[in-house]
């Protein structure tokens, strides 16, 4: 592979000086609101679809099975994605989830039966995989390593924001009027995101360094990205003389120790109870008994959520992830415990809760804040720094799947627990999740805060950085 190094592209004044990474980043999360809406389709419409009154009848574990759908259909869409994502790009994956996106939502819309939605929760479920396997490798490759946490933060900043849309617009309209209105997103993004740059870590593995320093420069905004082309020419190099397979994850040292903090902290993370509360947020908010409606606190749930993890995606590069961590499965850990404590006291004794029933509000809204500052956003937003470019589609395929078995896991807990014990044990269960979250942060997770992706990959070979920094400056 050659690296072009005395061709130089002119900018147009359009691109001139354009921070494009934050344009590619925000154009890219069009489609990830998306996931977040038909992901968390179920907090408005399964009350309504299991009302007596509904033409479409259903269970409750029929309920709890539809709402997990998208999780068994991910696992389709992460192995095409690691098919794909390397053949024909990560931009042309990206655009492959719009129509897969909008024909979704337009069986939900026309739907006469529960098999038609678990139809259209499957088929999104496939366009989930790919997303959640793409487009952090995207960002992961386009972001400068100054602001990789603030851009890769974006996910699930862009999830629980399509968490509150579809929460709010499917209070609002009817479980098809709300679908069709849905059904327009998936078509902006196919437009906007067509204009978007390609990752030059992709070009430089197709050997096209003209073009992947074209890339650079129309991402960066300026002419000289010699330097960093070359170290990503370098990276990319190493990665195809050492190209991995998806079992290099396990035999490979240092991609085993991106392996183990994907398993621990995505696995705890879920166990914290997020998909379960999103999933079962208006249910849970009228078990409360609060004077505020069940349709209030979900928005205003979500309105936090996005509010934190906006929060959270602006610190991380400036505190860094492992206080943020901390912080979070700290505070996420007590107010679970008060929230079990409440349900158990209302549950299993005659005492009269009328004058507490703000109780579970605030706690689930202190559980709200307190989580997103940490361990909600950033498990995602590490999925792209930890592995090298060999086996990175292979990660995080594999990681999307495990999200998807884990949430599934942790869904039918809640529901089983819920009918059979009441909704205090999952609670428990949730707080006890987050101190073992906790104790894994402070012994396992790594700080990642400024380095670049060759940096944490020396860090996991066990390299020394201050020794490459000494001999590089020797070079110079």
């Amino acid at each position: 592979m050659k690296f072009c190094t005395k061709t130089v592209y002119k900018v147009t004044p359009s691109e001139r000086g354009v921070p494009f990474q934050y344009i590619a980043t925000f154009v890219g999360s069009i489609v990830i609101v998306v996931t977040g809406m038909l992901f968390g389709w179920a907090t408005p419409s399964l009350p309504q679809l299991l009302d007596p009154k509904s033409e479409i009848k259903m269970s409750t574990s029929d309920g709890s099975w539809m709402a997990v759908m998208p999780c068994i259909g991910a696992v389709i869409g992460c192995f095409l994605a690691a098919k794909i994502v390397d053949n024909i790009g990560r931009k042309k994956s990206m655009l492959l989830v719009s129509p897969l996106y909008f024909i979704a939502w337009i069986m939900i819309a026309y739907s006469g039966s529960k098999y038609i939605f678990h139809a259209a929760r499957i088929l999104s479920g496939i366009a989930d995989g790919i997303a959640f396997t793409t487009f952090p490798m995207y960002l992961g490759e386009i972001a400068d390593s100054k602001i990789r946490g603030l851009l890769c933060s974006s996910i699930p900043i862009t999830t629980v924001l399509g968490f509150m849309l579809i929460a709010i617009v499917g209070s609002m309209y009817s479980i098809k009027d709300a679908a069709l209105i849905s059904s327009v997103l998936p078509i902006v993004h196919f437009v906007l995101f067509s204009f978007m740059p390609e990752s030059p870590y992709y070009l430089l593995m197709k050997n096209k360094p003209e073009q992947a320093q074209k890339s650079l420069i129309k991402l960066r905004g300026y002419q000289n990205v010699s330097e960093e082309l070359e170290r990503f020419t370098k990276s990319v190099k190493e990665d195809e003389e050492n190209k991995g397979s998806i079992w290099d994850l396990f035999s490979v040292e240092s991609n085993r120790k991106g392996v183990y903090i994907v398993v621990g902290l995505r696995g705890l993370q879920q166990f914290c109870g997020p998909m379960v509360i999103t999933f079962y947020a208006t249910i849970i908010f009228n078990e409360s008994k609060s004077d505020l409606s069940s349709t209030t606190c979900t928005s205003i749930y979500f309105g936090i959520q996005v509010v934190c993890s906006i929060i959270c995606s602006c610190l991380v590069d400036k505190i860094g992830r492992r206080p943020l961590l901390i912080l979070s499965t700290i505070g996420s850990c007590i107010a679970l415990a008060v929230q079990g404590g409440y349900f158990y006291i209302k549950d299993t004794t005659d005492y009269e809760l009328k004058e507490y029933t703000w109780v579970p509000v605030a706690a689930l809204l202190t559980y709200d804040v307190l989580f997103n500052l940490g361990i909600g956003t950033i498990p995602v937003m590490m999925l792209g720094e930890l592995f090298p470019t060999s086996v990175k589609a292979f990660a995080l395929c594999l990681a999307d799947i495990y999200f998807g078995v884990v949430v599934i896991i942790a869904t039918k807990f809640f529901q089983i627990m819920n009918d059979n014990m009441g909704m205090s044990i999952p609670f428990f269960v949730f707080s006890g999740c987050s101190a073992i979250a906790l104790v894994y942060t402070v012994f396992c997770i790594p700080e990642t805060k400024g380095k670049t992706l060759e940096e944490i990959q020396d860090y996991f070979k066990g390299i020394d950085k201050k020794q490459n920094v000494d001999i590089e400056r020797t070079k110079i």
